[in-house]
């Protein structure tokens, strides 16, 4: 079983930035590690991720450009670098890890989530 575990969040003005971390213990072996959200009354959404072996990258269009994901293999720790943030970015991120990015959202495994709050 892996465990995930956030930091990071925070409250920050629109136009700031924030960087998440998550530290992954326990049977860490997975393809791909990244993050997703879930803001109030919405559904669990996925935000980025990276494949763990080679690097490769993936984002959702809302984050595409203002978001970086990246990884440290020797500690075993994704980050998600958020710059140009928006109101629209506040909610609860989850780290999570799963044999697939398409079905990362719904699959897989989740820390317990990290609050970002951007003020308008």
């Amino acid at each position: 079983q892996v465990q995930l575990v956030e930091s990071g969040g925070g409250l920050v003005q629109a136009g700031g930035s924030l960087r998440l971390s998550c530290a992954a213990s326990g049977r860490t072996f997975s393809t791909y590690m990244g993050w997703l959200r879930q803001a109030p009354g919405k559904e669990r959404e996925f935000v980025a991720a990276i494949r763990w072996t080679f690097g490769f990258t993936y984002y959702s269009d809302s984050v595409k450009g203002r978001f970086t994901i990246s990884r440290d293999n020797a500690k075993n720790t994704v980050y998600l670098q958020m710059n140009s943030l928006k109101p629209e970015d506040t909610a609860v991120y989850y780290c999570a890890v799963h044999s697939s990015v398409a079905t990362m959202a719904s699959g897989g495994s989740w820390g317990r989530g990290t609050q970002v709050t951007v003020a308008s």
